[in-house]
């Protein structure tokens, strides 16, 4: 089958906090953006029956509200949304490919906001469980079909004792099995408090999961090991719900960008990855904290970043390297008093050779990327180019009589 082909400036993977905050700002900047998301735009956050830490909602919001707000701010700016599985990227070139099954997304700048993924135990049986078999990850999603049953949750952090004090309003009983001795737990000290006062709430302490036991239909118990003894426990429940964190959705940029840890991107304060014209934000990106707020400044970041990006790419190609004459180029710093000297003897040398030369001047104050590519870190520089090429560099000794010896 011939796939299609679409084009557009921007392709923003992942419809998360992060990547709604590039797409909103990628559309103000008037950029042709596409967001491309897996399953349910706004991401994992959508998940969350309550949000209290988010600036500028007092009286709190859940997380699928909150995303509505995002998803409707960006289809104001005339970003375009396609609900489908990108398949692979090709990063390399000026020309990004981003991958699905139907088409081809050709691009100028990619921003990866994929996310993270829900880690899985490794414990026997699991796969044969996962989703609709009995194994959950969204308390939200599950919680009414589970009315009046029995359930475990996995974990002790704020998710999943949050998600576990929620899952009290519809199951008849949640028990939640801790790795660590009796009264510690990962979560915050108000929800530890509340759920240890829940009394539809048990816990079973130093445990972890051995198995997930059922038959071809569905999870009947979980089989949970007693980390000091080795007694393993068989619970009887409907439903498992799994919080012992998130992996990051990086899978297929493994040979493409820099990872670290688990699969973490690294980037630049600048969101940038080490492929020109790719960025990366949000949780998928190697960073201390992982929320909500620090996703949506990554994604204006990111948004500001990629505009900034492709602005450059025109300048580069039409002002530095398409000129009919050629271009003596001046890399220059405002706040550097020696740059500042320069400016007038260029000024003087495209005087003297007329219409024959023409200077460029370029300022690195508040971004390098031009200059970066034309080969050239600090400034003052020179870089002479004639007939579309880079003919010459001077980094040191910037003197009209070297200038001028340079353009010969």
């Amino acid at each position: 089958m011939e796939k299609k082909i679409e084009q557009y400036d921007v392709v923003i993977i992942g419809g998360g906090a992060a990547g709604l905050t590039a797409a909103i700002y990628c559309g103000r900047a008037k950029l042709n953006t596409l967001v491309i998301e897996k399953t349910l735009v706004g991401g994992l956050i959508t998940y969350t029956n309550e949000i209290e830490n988010y600036p500028g909602f007092p009286e709190g919001n859940t997380g699928l509200g909150l995303m509505d707000l995002f998803h409707k701010q960006a289809k104001k700016f005339g970003v375009k949304f396609k609900l489908t599985d990108v398949k692979g990227v090709q990063l390399d070139g000026e020309t990004k490919v981003v991958e699905t099954f139907r088409t081809n997304y050709e691009c100028k700048a990619v921003i990866v906001a994929a996310g993270t993924k829900p880690r899985l135990t490794g414990a026997l049986g699991e796969d044969k469980y996962l989703y609709d078999k009995g194994i959950s990850f969204c308390a939200t999603c599950d919680a009414a079909a589970n009315t009046d049953k029995t359930v475990i949750v996995i974990g002790s952090g704020d998710a999943a004792i949050e998600e576990g004090m929620f899952l009290t309003k519809f199951a008849k009983k949640v028990i939640v099995s801790v790795m660590h001795d009796e009264g510690i737990m990962d979560c915050n000290e108000i929800a530890k408090a509340d759920a240890l006062a829940n009394p539809k709430m048990e816990f079973i302490w130093n445990t972890t999961v051995h198995e997930f036991r059922g038959d071809d239909e569905h999870l009947k118990s979980v089989a949970l090991k007693h980390t000091k003894t080795g007694e393993i426990i068989d619970v009887p429940v409907d439903t498992c719900f799994l919080f012992i964190g998130y992996i990051p959705a990086t899978d297929m940029y493994r040979d493409k960008l820099d990872l670290v840890g688990p699969g973490y991107i690294t980037t630049t304060e600048k969101m940038e990855t080490n492929i020109p014209g790719v960025f990366a934000a949000g949780d998928v990106r190697n960073k201390w904290l992982r929320q909500v707020s620090t996703a949506v400044g990554d994604g204006a970041i990111a948004g500001c970043a990629a505009e900034k990006y492709i602005a450059e790419s025109e300048t580069f190609h039409t002002q530095i390297m398409g000129q009919s004459v050629p271009n003596l180029v001046y890399i220059w710093n405002a706040v550097n008093q020696e740059s500042r000297n320069k400016l007038e003897m260029f000024e003087e040398i495209e005087q003297a050779h007329g219409g024959a030369l023409k200077v460029t001047r370029i300022d690195v104050y508040k971004s390098n990327g031009l200059a970066v590519r034309l080969g050239v870190t600090d400034a003052p520089a020179v870089v002479y180019i004639k007939d579309g090429k880079i003919a010459g560099t001077l980094t040191s000794d910037i003197t009209k009589e070297a200038v001028e010896n340079l353009i010969k």
